[in-house]
């Protein structure tokens, strides 16, 4: 498969919009392993074979275990995560799954989330739920092919 363009040229302000919205995400409370978990695990809903590739190499790279990485797409029934973790994936998927549910965000989701997480964590858990849900949008637009980075 071959992109169908490369937005960074065209659209350079938005992408330097997006590149700092992930310095902030990046440099926030959540710890590192949570945020490339919930990148993975959204990317794959949204079946952006870019981001998934870039996620998986990116936590692998540090340190991430191979038994999460193949586990995160089934992440409830595998015992390799923490209740934090569980509490960041299901806000992610209830978060791109937005229209499945008519009350967006279940508010048992939503608890378990300000359960386990402050309000700064929780803020950058949504932000970068956002984050990847638009990235992942742009390149399953554009067909930006995995491993092309």
């Amino acid at each position: 498969m071959q992109a169908r363009m490369n937005v960074v040229k065209p659209a350079a302000a938005g992408y330097k919009a997006m590149l700092a919205l992930e310095s902030y995400i990046n440099g926030g409370p959540v710890p590192q392993s949570t945020l490339e978990l919930v990148r993975l695990r959204v990317s794959q809903i949204n079946g952006c074979a870019f981001c998934v590739n870039m996620h998986a190499t990116d936590a692998k790279k540090a340190g991430e275990t191979d038994e999460r990485l193949w586990s995160v797409a089934a992440w409830r029934e595998a015992p390799f995560f923490t209740d934090e973790e569980r509490a960041a994936l299901a806000l992610a998927e209830a978060a791109t799954r937005i229209g499945d549910n008519p009350d967006g965000v279940p508010d048992d989701v939503w608890n378990d989330a300000a359960d386990h997480y402050d309000e700064e964590s929780l803020a950058a858990l949504v932000m970068v739920i956002a984050a990847i849900n638009a990235w992942n949008r742009i390149n399953v637009t554009v067909r930006n092919p995995a491993a092309s980075r």
